[in-house]
């Protein structure tokens, strides 16, 4: 399988474009998920995808350096967070997403969302939809643990 390369997708579509410009819109097959992660979230599909239109509302949005560290570490938050919690209904998507890297902690944010095909059938999609640096230590603590990576369980 061919590895997403996030900094060439930002280079082809959001690069160069002006704050809250419209750009060209793709839906990118970002990675897929893993089995414990399929199972804590009780998702049908394992494919995760990001669309250049929420990759366009990272680079509007964030410092060039959070930004530029999120291309290159989102397939890592996604396909291996250390804690998934429920989101709240007041934020955008279903899942937060958590991964701690280089003493910081990143959350990206996932939204399942059914799609009607040509053949009349439902297919589930999975995409993320924002990711940051989680700045201040208390954020989560409000949110709903749903299964971290210690023993693909809770903790308590």
């Amino acid at each position: 399988m061919k590895r997403i390369n996030l900094p060439r997708i930002h280079k082809l579509y959001i690069q160069g474009t002006e704050e809250k410009a419209p750009v060209v819109l793709q839906t990118i097959h970002l990675c897929n998920t893993t089995n414990a992660v399929i199972k804590a979230i009780n998702i049908t599909n394992l494919k995760i995808h990001l669309t250049t239109k929420a990759l366009k509302h990272l680079y509007d949005s964030k410092p060039a350096e959070e930004y530029e560290f999120i291309l290159h570490h989102l397939v890592s938050i996604i396909k291996y967070p250390d804690e998934i919690y429920e989101n709240k209904d007041s934020k955008r998507g279903d899942f937060a997403f958590v991964k701690t890297i280089k003493d910081s902690k990143y959350l990206a944010s996932l939204e399942t969302t059914k799609i009607a095909l040509p053949d009349g059938l439902i297919e589930e999609m999975n995409f993320v939809v924002t990711a940051f640096r989680v700045r201040k230590l208390n954020y989560l603590q409000n949110y709903k643990l749903l299964w971290n990576w210690k023993g693909d369980i809770p903790s308590s």
